[in-house]
């Protein structure tokens, strides 16, 4: 997910906490006047001219967008809910599973999104653009998702037996949705086997960071879990480091695994405390005007850092790795990323409802494009179904020798510490 710094940015998938849908790797949450008299076809008209004026895609997919508006309008409408059944109508043809509208209860549930404490089942969902399909992006960390084994790369077929063929993603998040201590069955296909996964849904409470500090042959060596840039990530980004640093550590390792993503800012103030100058990621909207947000001096150290990704590690974890890696100030350890790089604008429209609207694509400093390729590790290594399935019964062991990509990590770090050491010994 990503949210920038005056609203929000997240990474353009459904984040299934309290069943809420947040889009992201870029959503600018940004306000809007309502409508004069909130009738239903002054709705859908607000909408037409919010895309016309903004997305992404001049061309709007290929779309008479001109004729949409006026077929729309020749309708007679005498609710809301008909206007909003319009509106998802009207932006389908778009083609782009990111551009989407939202009633009052999603748009609300997607605004307290970052807050920290949700309940419901704790996965990202997105929506393949070609199939349709729901795929997870990842599970969180310590939430009735992860504890009953659901996995990045999950399609989801059936949720409570009911298919999810053709089902728009604010459908599946509110069938997912449910009060604490409610069951969800969801069906899974996993490659060629078809899973059931019964889930209690939950209250839920997100650290984005835990820490901790080994010691090794050549010092203490610093490990860092970032789960999520949700809000308060930032802040405790920094007061890791700076207790890390006050304990000498000789170098990091930052983990990024099954990160779905969050606010932009946060990702851009936590590259900043590992870059001391140098891009960090260019945004590009469709006129051709390019945002570009560079490092500001102001690194908390410049010690060896190896950064570990996987195939959960979308939008806002693929801006930081990105940047981190284009500036060579990390290796990266893992396997490919998700590929998430397209920048959202979400708004309020009508009587409290939200339309979130592709508006850029960003790129990492070198000009990569994030977007369906994602970000290629230096050192590829991934775990089999066997590993990944002691990791999650033992949460404990992640992070440590047992957890193979971290080993891989921890051996590469050790031997930039040992480069370090050898040149300040000179």
């Amino acid at each position: 997910m990503v949210i920038a710094k005056h609203g929000l940015i997240l990474s353009a998938t459904a984040l299934v906490l309290t069943g809420v849908t947040v889009i992201g790797a870029g959503i600018h949450l940004s306000s809007q006047a309502s409508l004069s008299n909130n009738a239903p076809k002054e709705l859908i008209d607000q909408v037409w001219h919010i895309i016309d004026r903004t997305y992404v895609d001049g061309t709007f997919n290929q779309v008479d967008w001109k004729a949409t508006r006026t077929e729309y309008l020749d309708k007679t409408y005498t609710s809301d809910e008909q206007a909003y059944n319009a509106i998802r109508e009207m932006l389908e043809r778009l083609g782009d599973p990111y551009t989407r509208f939202m009633d009052p209860r999603e748009f609300k549930n997607m605004q307290i999104d970052t807050s920290g404490e949700l309940t419901g089942v704790g996965i990202q969902l997105t929506q393949d653009q070609d199939t349709k399909k729901l795929v997870v992006i990842s599970p969180i960390e310590d939430t009735p998702a992860f504890d009953a084994g659901i996995q990045a790369k999950d399609i989801i077929t059936k949720i409570d037996g009911q298919s999810t063929h053709g089902m728009d993603i604010n459908k599946a998040v509110s069938l997912i949705r449910g009060p604490i201590g409610s069951q969800v069955i969801l069906s899974i296909k996993r490659e060629n086997r078809e899973i059931e996964f019964p889930i209690i849904r939950a209250k839920i409470e997100i650290r984005p960071v835990k820490y901790s500090q080994k010691e090794s042959s050549l010092g203490k060596v610093a490990y860092i879990r970032l789960n999520q840039f949700s809000a308060n990530a930032a802040r405790e980004m920094r007061e890791a480091i700076d207790d890390l640093e006050t304990q000498n550590v000789s170098g990091y390792i930052l983990d990024l695994r099954s990160n779905p993503g969050g606010l932009l800012y946060a990702s851009i103030e936590i590259a900043r405390m590992w870059l001391d100058s140098g891009d960090i990621v260019s945004t590009v909207k469709r006129n051709g005007i390019t945002d570009r947000q560079k490092a500001n001096n102001k690194s908390l150290t410049d010690k060896p850092l190896v950064v570990m990704v996987d195939g959960g590690s979308a939008s806002a974890s693929e801006i930081l790795s990105g940047a981190l890696q284009d500036n060579k100030r990390a290796t990266l350890v893992g396997t490919n990323t998700f590929g998430k790089g397209l920048v959202q604008s979400v708004r309020g429209v009508g009587k409290g409802a939200g339309l979130a609207v592709t508006i850029a694509k960003y790129f990492t400093p070198s000009g990569r494009d994030i977007n369906h390729e994602g970000i290629k590790p230096d050192v590829e290594i991934s775990l089999t179904d066997a590993q990944k399935e002691t990791l999650r019964k033992n949460r404990n062991k992640i992070g440590t020798i047992e957890d193979p990509q971290y080993a891989k990590a921890l051996e590469i770090l050790t031997q930039e510490i040992a480069g370090v050491q050898s040149k300040k010994a000179q």
